[in-house]
């Protein structure tokens, strides 16, 4: 057997600092800054916040020191000194409580800069914020090429925004922002020996990526009751001919269990599949008259969603049924089903030409995210999906997922759904699933062909697949598709993705704003009798 001359053990290595490694810190603290930190100052940076220190070490001597501690959202954000902020470099200013990591040091010796230690210093800060679950990282950088340059550029401002633009670089400042650190004000006087800096400093923040800046999923995420990853089953279902509700619900239940058997979080039906139930009389009725039938059966569909919904522990997006509201119109509603008992509803807020002139539908007129145990979700029933300010007024409202229940019968009005929904994703950093109905039912009254092909789509970045899609059923086929969904990176992809859809809007130049119930229950009173 050949004789294996592999070096197994690591050369450089970044660790938390020890009591041990206070000589060589001074030392090169010293050789970084002439003046540099004293034992003291590390003994009290150990103590006040050992978790927060680390040093680089390469082939045993230390050559990177890392110091951070907590501090409050106030203080980090008010005027302060290097010397203030850190209480004199002994880090006394060190907040248990504080929802920010202060960056107070990182320095690597000069023989070794080159090697990227300082990006794996920052690194280790990032991973530490991360850790303990801190809005994110903020400090003060120096801006070592300002001496020479503030005469060109006129202003302390007007440098760093060069810097930003490109058009100048600096030393320091150029390397955070490749670090994902983002310029926030200019603190004069921050280090008045800083003669090449002279005495400025620039504030610069890092949002920890894996915390959510809305605070409904935040709050979620606070209490422990955001999973990383939920399981979701879409069912594409197969119209066929029943003899009663009973055989409605056992099919109905079947896919339920299949969808729990897999540990899934959610299942989704299509869009009006209880059409299926006008094959129990077949009586030639209206397209109007039919609808009317459908609402008879409203009951017991919601109770058979509820029970299977306890049954199987799981959440049942219900597709969506025919159903009377309190104005005496028929609107078609989603029930979702959820697996603590609680039954919620969603109705379709845009009935398509043909459902309102043929089935006289009328449209609802509120859309509200539903919490559930694995994040907040939103409803969109097909011809919803096609208006983009429906997903982002539920996105807005912290909606992580949205489903589509969906009834098309050609290609065409399939791939406006799905194309649309795909556009959802990508411009709302969110997932969404959708179900359709497939199969005929000749001989039955106003329920004709079907096409679709359900799917799971997700936003186009790195943490997704390339394509947007996360599962595909086979087109005009009874079929259950099925994906895990990491609902972690997408509260990441929203904070530091490729793109930032969400956060790039410009409100400034474009603004929706929604009617609230008391302004819509006005115009309708004032509407004149027809």
């Amino acid at each position: 057997m050949p004789k294996r001359h592999a070096d197994a053990k690591p050369k450089l290595i970044v660790r938390h600092m020890e009591p041990k490694d206070f000589p060589a810190l001074v030392a090169l603290s010293e050789r970084v800054y002439e003046s540099g930190y004293t034992e003291e100052m590390l003994r009290g940076q150990l103590s006040h916040f050992g978790e927060g220190q680390f040093v680089a070490e390469y082939e045993g001597e230390v050559v990177g020191h890392c110091a951070t501690f907590r501090i409050d959202e106030a203080t980090a954000m008010a005027p302060h000194t290097w010397r203030e902020i850190t209480g004199g470099g002994f880090a006394s200013r060190h907040d248990p409580k504080g929802d920010w990591l202060y960056g107070m040091e990182v320095c690597v010796d000069p023989d070794f800069r080159g090697r990227r230690l300082g990006r794996r210093l920052y690194d280790q800060r990032k991973k530490l914020c991360q850790q303990l679950d801190l809005k994110g990282i903020v400090f003060v950088g120096r801006l070592p090429g300002l001496q020479r340059k503030l005469k060109q550029y006129g202003s302390v401002e007007s440098y760093i925004e060069a810097v930003e633009n490109e058009r100048a670089r600096d030393a320091t400042l150029s390397f955070q922002l490749r670090n994902d650190f983002v310029p926030r004000g200019v603190m004069p006087k921050y280090l008045p020996s800083d003669t090449a800096s002279m005495g400025y400093g620039v504030r610069l923040l890092w949002r920890n990526p894996r915390r959510a800046e809305n605070p409904v999923i935040r709050r979620q995420q606070k209490e422990g009751r955001l999973p990383d990853t939920v399981r979701v089953a879409t069912v594409q279902y197969q119209q066929r001919r029943i003899a009663d509700f009973d055989a409605f619900a056992r099919q109905v239940e079947y896919f339920v269990d299949i969808a729990a058997d897999y540990r899934s979080d959610f299942v989704v039906f299509p869009e009006l599949f209880t059409l299926q139930l006008l094959s129990v009389a077949n009586e030639p009725l209206s397209p109007a008259d039919s609808l009317r039938t459908l609402t008879q059966y409203t009951e017991q569909f919601r109770d058979m969603l509820k029970r299977l919904a306890v049954a199987y522990n799981i959440n049942i997006i219900g597709g969506s049924h025919p159903t009377y509201v309190e104005d005496g119109d028929i609107h078609n509603v989603c029930y979702v089903a959820l697996r603590d008992g609680s039954l919620h509803t969603q109705e379709k807020l845009h009935p398509t030409p043909n459902e309102r002139y043929w089935w006289k539908i009328a449209g609802g007129e509120q859309a509200a995210a539903i919490l559930t145990d694995c994040g907040p979700i939103g409803v969109m029933i097909c011809y919803d999906s096609e208006f983009p300010e429906l997903a982002r007024h539920l996105v807005d409202q912290g909606a992580l997922l949205l489903f589509v229940p969906f009834c098309t019968d050609v290609r065409q009005g399939y791939l406006r759904v799905r194309y649309c929904c795909q556009a959802r994703a990508v411009e709302n950093q969110v997932y969404v699933v959708t179900s359709g109905n497939v199969g005929n039912l000749p001989g039955v009254n106003n329920f004709d062909i079907q096409y679709a092909q359900s799917g799971i789509f997700t936003p186009c970045d790195f943490p997704f697949p390339p394509d947007g899609v996360a599962a595909m059923t086979t087109e005009n086929t009874e079929a259950v598709a099925f994906a895990d969904l990491r609902l972690d990176a997408l509260v990441e992809a929203r904070s530091s993705g490729t793109v930032l859809n969400l956060k790039d809007r410009r409100h400034d130049l474009y603004l929706t704003t929604w009617s609230v119930p008391s302004e819509i229950a006005k115009r309708k009173a004032a509407k004149p009798a027809t």
